[in-house]
């Protein structure tokens, strides 16, 4: 009796780390709202002033997109994670991508704490092989490069790293131009070509959106991290009034990962972030949200409930090592419906060293990975509806009346979405339209339109290659 009591003591505790969890990562419609007012308030605040807010609001300095006009063939480097793609487009009349060649590249882990020299003769050096693979010419060649890295645009084919993320730490690139970098690199390895677009991965989705429908408005990247970007009228932008084309229209990168909803609690889980060596900088957003993360806080969760009770058994060795949980484990573990939670303990088993788990168990497991994706989603679903009341989309007249209502001609509003946190995990974009609708209203989420852009952040550089030289074609 004495022991199926204490047996009891224990179980209860594990199940109290759970509801601890549950509680803090709840976030009612109420509170959804309240993120998305102080994302848009530091929106405008990075609008007006260098260093006035939590999010960057760079500049890209794009004023043109793609209007499927575009035809020919481009090239382009999207650099964003520890593997890189080279692509190859050829565009026909009327937003028609008549072939897309893309090759995937692994970068090696030392080139990623190396030099810049290196790392960008590596690119050129894949480019170069590219094309030769495909009996393709570089002479005259527009090429796109999307680097998804914050950067601080001088123009359109210009920018300095500000700092690295994610694995990278080449420090003696900050402050580099990045575009020159890649065009030095390419000379030394004898290809003829010129970066004449510099865009991030958010822009390059853009580009690919409005491409297909002129009614894009917004970017939005969730994947292993978490931006977007958005077109703004120039005479929104205080802080380079006078500076802007005369086009009348700037796509804003939003840095968003950086953001720190003050209205949501840091659970313990997140905290331990904050004292990690890699990628210590401050992106408390992104941490809460992209699929590098979700599977980490999981595993600390399941570290805490091991401590408190021996729901896993003795043999908990496993739980120790940062970041052995995937998040498309994570993933797995929310999908599976099994009666008897097969993947779930098998999952446990290979990855996390945990034999012979108990069902009772796994479906704490499987409550666990709900909660912190539903919160992943549900605060995503806040920061997209942000931008749409930033710019006047989500029926607040942005943000001045706190009703939501539909005035005037209904309008289509599209965002264009990539990531494979989104695109692979269909639990993840259920909580995330669920939260849409009880933020927007069922009238106004019917005219937003999340629109998945495969390849976009490549294809898209191609694109904006390719609009820009006809732009300055027809300029002269």
């Amino acid at each position: 009796m004495m022991r199926r009591g204490a047996a009891r003591v224990r179980w209860n505790r594990a199940v109290a780390v759970v509801r601890d969890l549950e509680e803090r990562c709840a976030t009612p419609a109420a509170l959804l709202q309240r993120v998305v007012n102080s994302l848009a308030i530091e929106m405008f605040a990075g609008l007006a002033s260098e260093g006035g807010s939590k999010v960057r609001m760079l500049l890209t300095c794009v004023d043109t997109l793609p209007d499927g006009s575009e035809e020919g063939t481009y090239y382009a480097i999207d650099l964003g994670g520890t593997s890189f793609r080279v692509l190859k487009v050829e565009l026909g009349a009327g937003s028609t991508i008549i072939n897309r060649k893309v090759e995937h590249q692994p970068i090696p882990e030392k080139l990623i704490k190396g030099t810049s020299d290196d790392l960008f003769n590596f690119i050129a050096s894949a480019l170069k092989n590219f094309i030769e693979r495909e009996g393709g010419e570089d002479e005259g060649k527009a090429l796109g490069f999307t680097f998804s890295f914050p950067v601080r645009h001088s123009s359109i084919s210009s920018g300095t790293l500000i700092r690295w993320t994610k694995e990278f730490s080449i420090e003696e690139a900050v402050g580099k131009d990045v575009a020159q970098c890649l065009n030095e690199a390419l000379v030394r390895n004898g290809v003829n070509m010129k970066v004449n677009v510099l865009v991030n991965n958010t822009v390059g989705t853009l580009a690919l959106g409005h491409y297909f429908d002129e009614d894009t408005v917004a970017a939005v990247i969730i994947g292993a991290g978490t931006n977007a970007c958005y077109i703004e009228r120039n005479d929104a932008i205080i802080k380079s009034l006078g500076c802007l084309t005369n086009s009348g229209r700037t796509v804003v990168n939003v840095e968003w990962g950086s953001f720190r909803p003050p209205q949501i609690t840091l659970t313990p889980y997140d905290i331990c972030f904050n004292n990690e060596a890699w990628n210590c900088y401050d992106q408390g957003f992104e941490k809460m949200i992209s699929g590098v993360y979700l599977g980490e806080i999981a595993r600390l969760v399941f570290q805490k409930m091991a401590q408190e009770s021996d729901v896993f058994g003795t043999a908990i060795d496993g739980l120790s090592t940062p970041f052995i949980l995937s998040t498309p484990s994570l993933a797995a573990i929310r999908k599976d419906d099994s009666p008897d939670l097969r993947e779930v303990g098998k999952i446990l088993e290979e990855h996390l060293k945990l034999p012979d788990v108990p069902l009772k168990t796994r479906k704490l497991v499987v409550k666990v990975c709900d909660i912190i994706t539903q919160r992943a989603a549900r605060l995503a679903a806040a920061a997209i509806v942000a931008i749409l009341q930033k710019i006047g989309c989500d029926g607040t007249l942005c943000g001045t009346t706190k009703v939501r209502t539909m005035r005037g001609v209904r309008k289509r509003t599209v965002v264009a979405i990539e990531g494979g946190l989104f695109q692979g995990y269909s639990v993840f974009r259920e909580y995330l339209n669920e939260a849409l609708i009880e933020i927007l209203g069922e009238e106004i989420a019917a005219t937003v339109s999340l629109r998945v852009m495969e390849e976009g952040s490549g294809t898209g550089a191609a694109l904006l290659a390719a609009a820009y030289l006809s732009t300055k074609q027809n300029s002269m």
